[in-house]
């Protein structure tokens, strides 16, 4: 395997993302409309810019090939006076999988976290995602919260 280059989205990576990301939707069996397809791409940008309170996106590259993304944003906590960082959507093509894509985008939002002062990474998946619950349990802490929502 080519070595793979961890960078930020940029607007001529929308095709690409878009394939990555719908990629990453199906594997949980959910859906966007166009318009939150178009207004998560613009975020993305806007965070990448500087924007802040906005998600910020990598891709991971292999020989000029987007192979994977990372979505993630920082936030406040009322616990801690620093912000924190939120790992909201992480995917790596079914083809390149093993290959250490996913603990690379990790580790480049890790490194983005610490650059900004704001260690604290967190994250959520589902209870079935069994392979990426092992790379989660070597890289990360399992907590013992249970989480509810309301859409």
């Amino acid at each position: 395997m080519s070595d793979v280059v961890i960078r930020p989205l940029t607007a001529d990576d929308k095709a690409e993302w878009r394939r990555l990301w719908t990629g990453y939707l199906e594997f949980y069996e959910s859906e966007v409309s166009e318009e939150v397809y178009e207004t998560t791409f613009s975020r993305l940008l806007a965070g990448n810019a500087g924007t802040d309170n906005e998600y910020r996106g990598l891709l991971a590259v292999i020989d000029g090939q987007p192979v994977g993304l990372v979505h993630y944003l920082f936030h406040r906590h009322c616990w801690k006076v620093e912000d924190v960082c939120y790992l909201q959507d992480l995917y790596a093509d079914p083809e390149v999988r093993g290959q250490g894509i996913g603990r690379s985008l990790i580790e480049a939002v890790y490194k983005a976290a610490d650059e900004a002062g704001n260690p604290g990474v967190y994250w959520t998946t589902q209870e079935f995602n069994a392979v990426g619950r092992r790379l989660y349990d070597r890289i990360g802490k399992l907590t013992p919260f249970i989480k509810y929502s309301r859409f």
